[in-house]
Parts: C-alpha cells; structure tokens; sequence
C-alpha cells in the first residue's frame, strides 16, 4: 500500500516541461512582538490563506489524480475519451506561474482588512526534485479596534431613521476593524432605508470616513453620504397604481394600454373577470403591495414569494415606474404573471427488487389540476399499482400485489372557520387527502386500508417549516387470512395485536429546521420533531359516556378497536462543509411510542423499524432488532418486527473522486426496542442499564452519482457488531474475512438508493 502511494505521488510530476516544477502549495507563518490571542492568531492566519495565490493542484493522501488524469490524456486528445478525459482532469499548476511577491502584496491587503494596518510579508521558495512551494512569513501587530461611529448624514430623515435602529448596528465599540463587517453594515442600513421607501438608494451612497490612532490603535467613524447621489436616492416613495396581468406571455411586450381592465379593491387587474383563470381576490392575498403605502423591499419579496409558491405560475416578474403625480414621489407597480399549463398527466413505471428477494414492476399514474375552482386549488389524483414476487429463496414464488387510488386537494391558505392573519414569506396550504389501499398477501391475507388527512403546511421563513395534521383517521381490515398466517401470529401476541383490525384517530404534528438552504454557511444544522396522538378524543367520549378504559377489553368504534397511542421522534444532522465540497455530517435519531389506554401495542404501521438504505446499512432493511433478537430475512418474508423505542447514529465523510462521482465513508450503529417483554421472547425490552450493549454498529464505503437534480448512491457495508450473539461475541471485527465466500455472501450488504441517506 505504501509502495503504491509513492509511485502514484510521483506520476503527476513525472512529465513536467524541462526545467519545471510543479506547485506545491504556499504556507503562511506569522510573526508578532505583541501579545495575541490564539483564537486571533487562527483568524488571522486563516485570512492571510485566503490570498494564497494560485491555488496548487488537489492531492488525496499525496496522490493527485485529477492531474494524472490530465496528462493521461496527451497534449492533443484525439478520440471523444481523452477530451472527456482532459475536460475532466486539471492541468499542472507550475511554479512558473506563480508571482510571490503579488501574492505577498495580497496577503498584506487581506491582512489590512481586519485592521493590521502595518503588516509586511516577506517568502522563501523551497525546492526539491520535482515540486517547490513557498513560505509566506507575515509581521503582524495588533489589529486596530473601534473607538467609536458618528452619524454625520447631512439629510435629516436618513440619518434620523438610522438612528432610530442604531441598537441594530454591527459597528461596536471595542471590536477588531473588519473591512467586511463595514460592508455589512453599509448593506443593513441600506436594507432599512429600502424598507421605508427609499426605493432608489444604493449602498455605495454610503460611506465610512476613518480617523486611526497610532497611539491607541484606534479607528473612528463617520458616517456620511456621498458628495453627489441623485435626488430621488433621498426621498420616500409610496405606491400608486398596482396593476396586475396573471396572463402574461413572455413574448409579449410590456404595454398594458389594448387590454381591458377591471378594478377590485384598489388594485387594476388585465383582462375580463368572466376569462380569468384565478380570482382576483385570490390573487390579492398574496400581493403585499398596497396603494399609497410606502414602498417596502420586505413586502416587495413576499409579493414575489408568495405568488411564485402558489405553483400556477412558471414565472412572476414585479416591474415599478414613476407615476405621473403632481408630488413625483409615487411609483407605478406592474406584476407580470406568466400561467404553467392548468393540467398535468404524468406516468412512471419501475421495477423494484427487495432485500427479501422479492421484485416487481411498480406503475404510479397521476393527474394534475392546477386551478380547480378559481381559486389557485391543486387537484391531485393518484394510483399506484405494484406486482412483486419472490424468485429465490425458500419462499420462492411466492407473490403479492397492491393498488393504491389516491385524491389530494390543496388549497393556497388556511382553510378554517376563522380567520388567521397571514404574513409569512411563504402561501400556506391546506390539505385534504383521501386514499385506498388493496393489498393482497398471496397465501397470507388481503389488507384493506382507508385514509383521511385534514391539515396545514407553512413556512416560518426559509429555515423553518411545520405540519399540522389536526384530523388524521385510518381503517385497516384484514380478510382471506391463511392457516399459516395465523399460526405465524398465534406464536407471537404482540404481532397478532398489532395485525388486528385497527381504527386510528389523532393528529400530528411536525417541525423542521433545516439551514442546507443557506448557501456559504462553514457548519449547517437540520432538526426535525414529528408528534403523533391517537384515540384520545375517543377515550374521553367512552369515558363521558359511562365506559371504562382498558387494553385487556378494548372498545370499539364502528366494529373495530381503536389504537389509543403517543408517538414522538427526534432527528438531528449535522454538516461541516470542508475544502473543495467535502464534508463530514453526523446524525442522531431518537423515537419513542407508547401504546395506553384501550391499546396493549402499537399498530404494526407506527412502530420504529431500523436496519437498510437509510439507516444502519450493514443490516437488511428493518431487521434489525428489537433488542438482542436475531430476525432472519428469509423466515419472517415480510413481517419484521419493530418497535417502541429507536436509536440511531450515523457517521460519514463525503469526499470529491473525479467530476460527479463522490465517495464516502460511513459508519452507523443503533436498534430498536419495546417497551414491554415480549411472550414470544423476541428481545429484551428497553433498559437504560442495558440498551448500550444491544447496539448494532455497521461501516462501509459508498459512490454516489451525484449530477445536482439526481444522485444514485451504491453503499458496500459490513457488520462490525451483532447484537444478537452472546455479549463477549458481539463485535466481530476479528472475523472479517474478504477472502471467504460465506462471510462474504453472510455480511457484505449492498445498498443501491436514490438520494442521500440523510
């Protein structure tokens, strides 16, 4: 291994032009006679890397493929391939091409932007055989501090209104100088002003007028405006007609004089009310925009959000011009709205193959409509049809298959009996859903489940997101149940109850916040909680009405008992955005359920499973668990237990290969318990005392085929620890053994997904 490090190390520098060396890279050394934190030292050095100039080819534990694969190609590619091979790979970065003393000039710049006003930067090339790098050495002194910032605006309202906010100012007594904090500042002013209708101001208008300190090293501020800005830079704008056209064509031109017009509610709309497609006063809804209000950027993006979000509109473009008024202090908004197609058909067909051998085509036929009733509804119908049989295995030819018809409506606002005010950036939307499951077990039973969903979907802002389901009612029914699935369920009473008709009435909520969104950020953050309540309301009605509670003689409400449950689930992600789009991202998820009341177990559809794609990957899908129990993936088929409780971690480093092919490393541990001994003894019930030691951990590598709309991902992962041995045989590292078939055909798993794990 170590042999083939060195010889791939030298191949991108074995054919370098004669009298050449290849770049190594550059690295700064910091000097200082004053006394600096160490926390500064690493802020200034970081800084002074950022001026580095060229950047040095990539290098993956000293190899450089993306080099080799360049010069793998020739001077002058012929064939499609070697283009597409030196397309792909990175030309040599030579240490011709790099200009040290510019670089160093650029590192003092970089430097003097976090206030070392009077830092000098001297370098040193060093050379071996075939690669030269260069040692940057700065001499730094203390950063210069802000003493203080003055107000010196000449225009009255300007500077009285940035007054009015100055709590909000990022410029502080006693903190560092930053260039970059300056600009901020400038931009947060700006945004202000833009928010009280200053509509043509322009950051650049405003400018910082530094006096330093030698002495103190010291900064001092004013703020002024630029000697000559235009007048209409300073003055407030209201807004004077809105006229809006929801039938725009790109093609078109802008002029709005050969349409008709009607008015409502101040605002001009383009066109004959009897041929719109949307009602106006649906539209207004998301129109923030109001006649003689003052001009906002604030509202002018919830305008533009809010009307894009309705999915009607391929594009929506807000258009402002001066309106012709005696005071010259009004604008004129045009909102251009451009219709998708009112209709949407839409047909795909896949084949699916399963860990437990079975596979089967799958075909999802669904039909869109964008604006049922006028009013911006989606019409949504679905139906999925799907054949899976198992081909090998001790169950083979055996078969199932299902079809699932499915009705969504959404409507662009919450729909309830009062009104709630809405303001985010974001249209809410109501759902009402209703959908039908067949399902038919080939020699097990038939299922038959009946779904209703009433509930709300909204955004905060960008980050964050709930889910409000304040009606959710689900009946399933079981039919044609074989002799032997029911001795399958006469051997275990928890499966049996959890098989049992089921009537399910609650509600769910769920919230998320996720900061993937904003692009940049060093460290992002997701969190997601998802609650579920079912039965209460039932419970408290038997119980109004004289009936006593209890899961050893349940209730029931139109001939079939009713669940009686509490479900909660916590998932939390982390991603460190390293060099070149490499990251590391850490997961942690936690779920617990408790059946009470008129319920001994939690139905088979709302119990925690863990074990395949997405989870721990060295495992099967939901075999894992519960607890030390062992499931085999033949000897269940389809019926794998779950559970109460869940614990999942999840570890991976996500790395570049060549182009849109990445890598990974991974490693996942986690189970699933119930709360309760099972008759059937199928696991340990959860304990605190002894849950670490049931613990299934797993690692492998992945590729994944990641062209931004699409990833494909291949993940290969092994066992490293087998719950379900006795306790001194359960890390079987020790026993890895690529070289044997059987431990090979035993534990190497192969994971093929679409998308990210997590």
């Amino acid at each position: 291994m170590i042999m083939l490090l060195l010889i791939t190390a030298c191949i991108g520098t074995r054919h370098l032009p004669e009298g050449e060396k290849l770049y190594a890279g550059g690295v700064i050394k910091l000097e200082s006679k004053d006394n600096i934190k160490k926390s500064k030292i690493r802020f200034i050095k970081k800084t002074a890397e950022n001026g580095l100039l060229p950047k040095p080819n990539k290098s993956y534990l000293g190899m450089r493929p993306k080099l080799w694969i360049y010069l793998l190609a020739g001077d002058h590619p012929k064939s499609k391939f070697k283009k597409w091979l030196k397309k792909t790979g990175e030309a040599p970065v030579l240490m011709s091409q790099v200009n040290p003393s510019m670089t160093s000039d650029i590192i003092n710049a970089k430097l003097y932007n976090i206030g070392i006003f009077k830092g000098i930067t001297r370098f040193n090339i060093i050379e071996k055989k075939r690669t030269a790098k260069v040692i940057y050495t700065s001499s730094i002194h203390k950063p210069y501090t802000t003493k203080e910032l003055i107000n010196s605006i000449s225009n009255d309202s300007v500077r009285q209104l940035i007054l009015n906010r100055n709590d909000e100012t990022l410029i502080k007594p006693g903190e560092d100088y930053n260039l970059e904090k300056l600009k901020t500042e400038r931009n947060r002013m700006d945004a202000l002003l833009k928010n009280h209708g200053y509509f043509y101001f322009n950051p650049d208008y405003l400018i910082f007028k530094a006096d330093t300190s030698e002495i103190n090293r010291t900064v001092s501020f004013n703020l002024e405006l630029k000697d000559s800005i235009p007048q209409n830079a300073t003055i407030a704008y209201r807004i004077n007609q809105v006229i809006i056209d929801q039938d725009y064509s790109l093609a078109a031109s802008d002029s709005v004089q050969t349409k008709d017009t009607i008015h409502y509610q101040g605002t001009i709309f383009l066109g004959k009310e009897a041929e719109m497609e949307i009602r106006p006063r649906v539209i207004l809804r998301s129109v923030f925009l109001k006649k003689q209000e003052l001009y906002s950027r604030k509202n002018h993006s919830m305008t533009l959000n809010r009307l894009m979000s309705m999915g009607n509109f391929k594009f929506v473009r807000v258009k402002f011009s001066e309106s012709d008024t005696v005071l010259n202090r009004f604008l004129d908004v045009l909102i251009f709205m451009t219709p998708m197609s009112k209709h949407t058909f839409k047909a795909e067909v896949d084949i699916i193959s399963k860990s437990n051998n079975y596979t089967g085509p799958k075909l999802n036929l669904s039909f869109l409509n964008r604006n049922t009733f006028k009013g911006a509804e989606l019409l949504n119908l679905k139906i999925d049809g799907r054949f899976e049989a198992q081909l090998s295995g001790k169950n083979k030819n055996l078969f199932s298959y299902s079809i699932s018809p499915k009705v969504e409506m959404y409507f662009p606002r919450f729909l309830l009996p009062f009104k709630i005010r809405e303001s985010s950036m974001y249209t809410p939307k109501t759902r009402l859903s209703l959908s039908f499951t067949f399902l038919k077990m080939v020699n097990y039973y038939d299922m038959r489940t009946f779904e209703i969903i009433y509930g709300f979907k909204w955004k905060e802002e960008i980050r964050k997101e709930h889910e409000l389901n304040p009606i959710s009612i689900s009946y399933s029914s079981f039919g044609n149940q074989s002799a032997e699935f029911l001795a399958l369920l006469a051997s275990n009473p928890f499966l049996k109850k959890s098989y049992e008709e089921q009537f399910i009435a609650g509600g769910s909520y769920s919230f998320t916040y996720n900061e993937q969104v904003l692009l940049g950020k060093k460290m992002q953050y997701y969190f997601h909680l998802a609650t579920e309540f079912a039965g209460n309301s039932l419970s408290l009605v038997k119980i109004i009405g004289g009936k006593k509670i209890s899961s050893d003689e349940p209730l029931k409400v139109v001939g079939s008992v009713f669940s009686q449950f509490a479900r909660i689930s916590v998932d939390g992600r982390g991603y460190y955005n390293l060099h070149d789009q490499n990251k590391l991202v850490s997961r942690i998820f936690m779920g617990l359920a408790v059946p009470y009341g008129n319920s001994q177990t939690l139905p088979y559809s709302k119990q925690f499973f863990s074990g395949g794609p997405n989870s721990i990957r060295a495992f099967h899908i939901n075999s894992v668990g519960p607890g030390n129990y062992n499931q085999s993936t033949d000897s269940g088929i389809f019926l794998q237990l779950g559970g109460d409780v869940k614990l999942e971690l999840n570890g991976e480093y996500r790395f570049n290969i060549i182009s849109f092919f990445k890598g990974a490393l991974f490693v996942d541990a986690g189970n699933v318990w119930e709360l309760k001994s099972n008759p059937a003894n199928t696991g340990n019930p959860f304990s605190f005392s002894n849950f670490i030691n049931e613990v299934a951990v797993g690692a492998g590598v992945g590729l994944r085929i990641d062209v931004s709309f699409f990833v494909l991902r291949f993940d290969l992962a092994i066992p490293l620890r087998k719950p379900w041995l006795e306790e001194n045989r359960r890390w079987v590292i020790n026993e890895i053994s690529p070289g044997s078939s059987t431990w090979r055909r035993e534990n190497l798993v192969l994971n093929i997904a679409i998308g990210y794990p997590f």
